[in-house]
């Protein structure tokens, strides 16, 4: 489990660390489609961080971390975090990350000041109920009224990558506009648009669809002489790959499959969801829904 979490992780770090698709995802999310980020100006930047731990320091680690550069400084740094999973602390996470970055200027250690923009990814399917608001974190506090005066607002920016507007998906320029728009029409999907990160993309759609398997994908590419430079569309990709590949990917992993769908079944029984359960048995996005929601994206 904690080693496709781990592959799950570096394939949806690795797609987003594209200058371009990074530069995209700023731009749309954060500016509206301006084109405010150029890939050119955004330079990596650490990811780590340390803290104070109960008995001697820790390190903690951010997905990605993008200096934008302007007149040969850091005018801002990006941080951008992948959510598989809603996290009702995530709040206290980002304040010891842009906290850390912060005392590093407090201390000199950076030649110049800039502010720290962190933002969410998140890729599940229940929609983001969580504490997006410091303030509200704390609400069922038995707290003096006059304290919240004093009280520091910090906010969570979190993008719910599945549940995008469509007037949003189509300010997206790269290929994550292939990815959203997929995960909002699913398997009907079509699309004339060239693929630029075609390993990359093809890896991302079968994590987000709960496949574990995306290491044969350069071999099979190799196999079939397609090139990451080559001009191929979303739709011969698609149908040549995806739609074979997982399907094959399927037969082959039937007993994987039924497997995890005895687990959800018993979890559903336990609970006492027998609802639930006659749902799953007919509703593959609801079934999909069913295992994000008790971790049971994938069953050894």
């Amino acid at each position: 489990m904690g080693g496709t979490k781990e592959k799950k992780d570096t394939v949806e770090k690795d797609f987003i660390a594209f200058p371009d698709i990074t530069a995209d995802v700023i731009n749309v999310l954060l500016y509206h489609g301006k084109i405010t980020s150029k890939p050119e100006n955004l330079l990596p930047g650490p990811t780590e961080t340390i803290y104070q731990g109960m008995e001697k320091l820790r390190n903690q680690y951010e997905d990605l971390c993008k200096y934008d550069i302007a007149n040969g400084k850091i005018n801002i740094m990006y941080l951008i975090a992948n959510q598989t999973k809603t996290d009702g602390r995530m709040l206290l996470r980002k304040a010891g990350y842009t906290g850390g970055i912060y005392r590093e200027q407090y201390e000199g250690k950076n030649p110049c000041l800039f502010p720290v923009i962190e933002f969410v990814l998140y890729w599940g399917i229940p929609r983001w109920k969580s504490s997006r608001d410091m303030r509200k974190l704390f609400r069922k506090q038995n707290l003096p009224e006059a304290s919240w005066k004093y009280i520091d607002s910090l906010t969570l920016h979190v993008f719910e990558m599945r549940h995008l507007p469509e007037e949003t998906r189509k300010l997206f320029q790269s290929d994550m506009r292939i990815l959203v728009d997929y995960l909002a029409e699913g398997n009907s999907y079509r699309s004339h648009r060239k693929i630029t990160h075609k390993a990359a993309l093809v890896k991302m759609i079968r994590v987000l669809s709960g496949e574990e398997n995306t290491g044969q994908i350069e071999k099979w590419m190799e196999e079939q002489g397609i090139r990451e430079e080559d001009e191929i569309t979303m739709c011969e990709l698609f149908d040549q790959y995806v739609r074979q590949g997982i399907s094959q990917g399927r037969a082959e992993g039937n007993i994987e499959g039924e497997n995890r769908f005895a687990s959800l079944v018993q979890v559903l029984i336990d609970s006492g969801r027998n609802e639930d359960l006659k749902r799953a048995a007919q509703d593959r996005e609801y079934r999909d829904q069913l295992y994000q929601e008790t971790g049971l994206v994938n069953v050894d």
